[in-house]
């Protein structure tokens, strides 16, 4: 069975996506986070979505090419201009070895069971230069109990969770974890910040990290 099909519902959310949208605007972590690094930098935006972070990112001057699985979210990358962007998945990069300096990927990689999300790391891992920064989101295994009081579920296979949410991604694999299984998958690298932090609903327990490729 295939757990990474999240982009199934998010091709149709980006297709929809309506103006003023939260997913147009970009995150101030990634703001604070690009303040840091060499101008210039190549940077993959690993799920990008409709391009809120890489639009934004080569606005700043940085070499960004965007990747996501949903070709709707592609489609209006490539219309707004100036980002490379491409249709693929997220455990198998089209990238050479090395090839980035940095990577970017906000609430993405843990859409999918624990092999999928093995796998995308260790290719995020692969593409990265030596020093180079990853910042990403997971899923908090401290927002579990808001969504098992919220939703009928069921543990598909370690850590991976399905509900019973239709008209939400929550249908599709989701992966929560604890913080010596995230520091056991990310095995390569060093971490930089690391922080669980609620969001802007009650319950919605994010991993926040910046790790450096060893």
């Amino acid at each position: 069975m295939t757990a990474d099909t999240a982009d199934v519902h998010w091709n149709e959310e980006w297709a929809n996506i309506s103006e003023g949208s939260k997913w147009l605007s970009p995150e101030p972590d990634v703001i604070r986070w690009s303040e840091s690094l060499t101008p210039g930098a190549r940077i993959l935006d690993l799920g990008a979505g409709v391009g809120r972070h890489a639009l934004w990112l080569a606005q700043q001057g940085f070499d960004v090419v965007a990747l996501d699985a949903s070709s709707e979210g592609v489609d209006a990358i490539r219309n707004a201009g100036n980002v490379e962007a491409l249709v693929g998945r997220m455990d198998a990069l089209p990238f050479e070895d090395n090839s980035f300096d940095h990577v970017l990927s906000w609430n993405v990689i843990y859409h999918g069971d624990e092999a999928v999300l093995a796998r995308t790391i260790s290719e995020i891992h692969r593409i990265l230069r030596k020093g180079g920064s990853y910042l990403g989101t997971m899923l908090s295994d401290r927002r579990l109990p808001s969504e098992r009081a919220k939703f009928e579920g069921r543990e598909i296979s370690r850590n991976t969770w399905v509900f019973d949410a239709p008209g939400t991604d929550k249908i599709h694999p989701h992966y929560f974890c604890d913080a010596r299984d995230l520091l056991d998958l990310f095995e390569g690298f060093e971490i930089q910040w690391l922080e669980d932090r609620e969001h802007e609903k009650p319950g919605s327990w994010h991993w926040h990290l910046i790790m450096e490729r060893l």
